[in-house]
C-alpha cells in the first residue's frame, strides 16, 4: 500500500498548500495571486480549470453512451468510476470556476438574469444541469446497500431511470461540449489562426470525446496500479481501439481545417504559436494515435498508460491554448501562469482525486455487471477478484495520519506568498510616488512597474491649453498653482487626512488662536464643527473645477491616489465616449489606460522622465 500512501499524501501536500492559496485569492482579489491582465483576462484557469475541465469529464458520457446505448455489456465495469470522475471533474469545474470569477458571490446570476444569446449562458445552464443528472445517475451506487425503507424506493426509482438519464446526459453533454468552441468564436481578431475556425464547436466535440476515451482508461489503469489490483486490460484495450480512431479523425480533421483556411505555412512559421501547435498536436493526437497502432503498446498496462496520459495532456492542453496562451500574441503582452495559479488548480484536481478515493474505497464502485443486493459488503479487510470494494487504506482508520502532509503543504504555501499578498490583507500604508512632468507621464505610484501612461501635453491641448488645467488640478494648497495628486492623495489605497493640525496650531497660536477654526467653544472638537476651511483658504478651490472634493465647504480625508485616479479619468472618459465626434465608445473600459505593458522611453529627451 505504500503507493496509496505516498499519492495521498502528495494530493494532502497540494491540497493543503491550495487551501492557503485559495484564502488569499478571495481576500486579497486575482491580482494578488495570478499573473493576469485586462489585456489578458483568460489564461490557465479558464482554459485547464474551465475548458480541460469540462473536457477531460467527457467520459461519463461517452462510457454511459457505449453501455446503456449501444449495450455493449463488456464495458459495464467501469461504467461507476467514469460517472463518479465525470461527476467529480464538473464540481472541480465549478470550483475552479469560482476562483477565476473577479465576484464569484455572482455565480447565481445566471439562474435569474438569462442571456439567451450568450453561449456562456447555455453551457452555463448545461453544466449545472448535466452535473444533476451526474449525481443522480450516481446515486444508485450511494443507496443500493441501504437498509432506510427511503433510501431502498430511491434506489429502486433511479435504477430505472438510468436510461433516460443516460441519454439527457448525452444531450446536455454533446451541447455545452460544443459550446465551449462556441465562445470563442467571437475572437477571431485575438486567437491565433492556428487555433480559430468557425468549425471550433466540431473540434471540441470530437476532441472531448477522444480525451473521455483516454481519461477512463487512464483512471482504470491507474487505479488499478494503486489498489494492487490486476488491470481491466481488455476493456481498456477496446477503448484504446476506439480512441485511435477518434484521434485519427480530429487530426485529419483540424489539419484539413488549416490548410483550407490557407494557414498551413504558420505551422513551420518559428513562432511561439507555431511551436506551441506543434507540441500539442504531437501530444493530442499523431503520437498516441501511432502508439495505440502498436501491438505490443496495445498489450502492456504500461505503454497504454502512458499513451493515454499522453493523449489527456495534449488536448488539455489545446484547451489551454485556446483559453489563453494563443491568444497574448495579438495583444503585444506575454502571459506566464503564476505559480499561485498552477497550484489552486492542482489544488482542486487533488481534492477531486481524493474525493474518487473515499468512494473507492467505502462504496460498490467496481463491478463487472449488475449484481444483487446482498452481495455487497463494506470495508472489506482484503481484495480480491471478486469482492467490489477497492482495497481499503490502512491509514484512514485516524483523522490525523495524513493531516501532517496537508500541514506541510500550507506551510510551504505561506512562505513562498509574496509580499503583497499579505500587504493587501490589512492596507498597509503605501507611500506614493508623484511621478515626473513632462509631455509623457508614466503613473506608477507605488513603483510595482504597472505603469500607466499619461500623455499629458495632449490632454492639455485637448482640453483648452492652460485654462483648463483646474479641471484635473482641483484643490491647490496655499500658495501653490495646480497642486500635484501626490500632494494630497499621499497613499496607494487608503485615505489621507490633508489637514494639518500642528501648523495651524503653530501658526495662528494655541489658545486665543484656537478660536480661528473653533468658533464655538463648547461644540466637539472634530471636523463637523468648526470653521470651513475655505472660509479662510478662499483659492483653494477654483471656481472652474471639474471635480469638487466630496465634503465642501469642510475638507476631510482625501481618497487614497487610486480611488481619486480612478474617480476622475474614468468621469471624464464616460462622457467622451458618448460623444459621437469622439468615436471611442470603450474609453472608459480598462484596458485604455491599463495597456499591460511599460513604454519605454530615451532618457536623454526633456519629456521622457520616468518614476520605475
Amino acid at each position: 500500500m505504500r503507493r496509496l500512501l505516498a499519492t495521498k499524501a502528495l494530493l494532502w501536500f497540494i491540497a493543503g498548500g491550495a487551501l492557503i492559496l485559495a484564502i488569499v485569492r478571495f481576500a486579497r482579489g486575482m491580482g494578488a495571486t495570478t499573473a493576469l491582465t485586462d489585456l489578458t483576462p483568460w489564461g490557465f484557469w479558464i482554459g485547464f480549470d474551465v475548458m480541460g475541465g469540462v473536457a477531460l469529464a467527457a467520459g461519463g458520457f461517452v462510457v454511459a453512451g457505449t453501455v446503456y446505448v449501444f449495450r455493449l455489456e463488456r464495458y459495464h465495469a467501469i461504467v461507476r468510476p467514469a460517472v463518479l470522475t465525470a461527476f467529480l471533474g464538473y464540481l472541480a469545474v465549478v470550483g475552479g470556476l469560482l476562483f477565476d470569477l473577479g465576484l464569484p458571490w455572482n455565480i447565481w446570476h445566471m439562474v435569474i438574469y438569462w442571456n439567451p444569446h450568450s453561449p456562456l449562458f447555455e453551457v452555463g445552464w448545461c453544466v449545472m444541469l448535466y452535473l444533476t443528472v451526474l449525481a443522480l445517475e450516481f446515486a444508485p451506487v450511494l443507496f443500493e446497500a441501504a437498509r432506510h425503507p427511503l433510501l431502498a424506493k430511491a434506489y429502486k426509482f433511479l435504477k430505472s431511470a438510468t436510461v433516460p438519464l443516460v441519454f439527457l446526459g448525452i444531450m446536455l453533454s454533446t451541447l455545452h461540449q460544443s459550446s465551449l468552441g462556441s465562445l470563442n468564436l467571437i475572437l477571431p481578431h485575438r486567437l491565433h489562426p492556428l487555433w480559430y475556425t468557425p468549425i471550433l464547436p466540431i473540434m471540441f466535440f470530437v476532441s472531448a470525446i477522444g480525451l473521455g476515451l483516454m481519461m477512463v482508461s487512464c483512471e482504470s489503469l491507474v487505479s488499478a496500479w494503486l489498489y494492487e489490483r490486476e488491470p481491466e486490460l481488455e476493456v481498456v484495450q477496446g477503448l484504446g481501439k476506439a480512441a485511435r480512431w477518434v484521434l485519427s479523425g480530429y487530426a485529419v480533421l483540424r489539419l484539413g481545417d488549416i490548410f483550407v483556411r490557407g494557414q498551413g505555412p504558420a505551422i513551420f512559421a518559428g513562432t511561439y504559436e507555431s511551436w506551441l501547435f506543434i507540441t500539442e498536436f504531437l501530444l493530442s493526437a499523431i503520437v498516441p494515435v501511432v502508439l495505440l497502432s502498436l501491438p505490443a503498446i496495445r498489450r502492456s498496462a504500461g505503454g497504454l498508460t502512458v499513451t493515454a496520459l499522453m493523449a489527456v495532456t495534449g488536448i488539455v492542453m489545446n484547451r489551454i491554448d485556446v483559453g489563453g496562451l494563443a491568444q497574448v500574441g495579438t495583444t503585444g503582452t506575454h502571459y506566464v501562469p503564476s505559480w499561485m495559479e498552477v497550484w489552486m488548480s492542482l489544488g482542486v484536481v487533488a481534492a477531486a482525486a481524493l474525493a474518487y478515493f473515499f468512494v473507492a474505497e467505502r462504496f460498490n464502485l467496481f463491478h463487472a455487471g449488475p449484481v444483487k443486493r446482498e452481495q455487497f459488503r463494506y470495508n472489506l479487510p482484503t481484495f480480491d477478484p471478486g469482492t467490489l470494494v477497492a482495497h481499503p487504506d490502512p491509514y484512514t482508520a485516524g483523522l490525523g495520519r495524513y493531516t501532517l502532509a496537508g500541514v506541510f503543504g500550507a506551510a510551504v504555501v505561506l512562505g513562498l506568498l509574496p509580499h503583497s499578498a499579505f500587504a493587501g490583507l490589512s492596507l498597509k500604508s503605501q507611500r506614493v510616488t508623484p511621478p515626473g512632468f513632462g509631455d509623457r507621464v508614466l503613473i506608477d505610484g507605488n513603483r510595482t512597474r504597472e505603469a500607466v501612461l499619461f500623455e499629458h501635453k495632449k490632454h492639455v491641448e485637448r482640453e483648452g491649453g492652460e485654462a483648463s488645467c483646474v479641471r484635473c488640478h482641483h484643490l491647490n494648497n496655499p500658495a501653490e498653482r495646480t497642486t500635484g495628486c501626490a500632494r494630497c492623495h499621499r497613499d496607494m489605497y487608503q485615505t489621507t487626512s490633508i489637514f494639518d493640525h500642528s501648523l495651524h496650531a503653530a501658526r495662528l497660536g494655541t489658545g486665543k488662536g484656537c478660536a480661528s477654526c473653533h468658533v464655538d467653544n463648547a461644540a466637539l472638537k472634530d471636523v463637523a464643527h468648526t470653521k470651513a476651511c475655505l472660509d479662510c483658504h478662499t483659492r483653494m478651490l477654483p471656481a472652474t473645477a471639474a471635480v469638487k472634493p466630496r465634503q465642501p465647504p469642510r475638507l476631510g480625508p482625501a481618497p487614497s491616489y487610486v480611488d481619486a485616479l480612478h474617480g476622475m479619468c474614468i468621469q471624464c472618459h464616460e462622457e467622451r465616449a458618448k460623444d459621437p465626434r469622439v468615436n471611442k465608445p470603450a474609453l472608459a473600459q480598462c484596458a485604455t489606460c491599463h495597456t499591460g505593458k511599460v513604454p519605454s522611453f530615451d532618457p536623454a529627451k526633456p519629456d521622457a522622465r520616468q518614476t520605475l
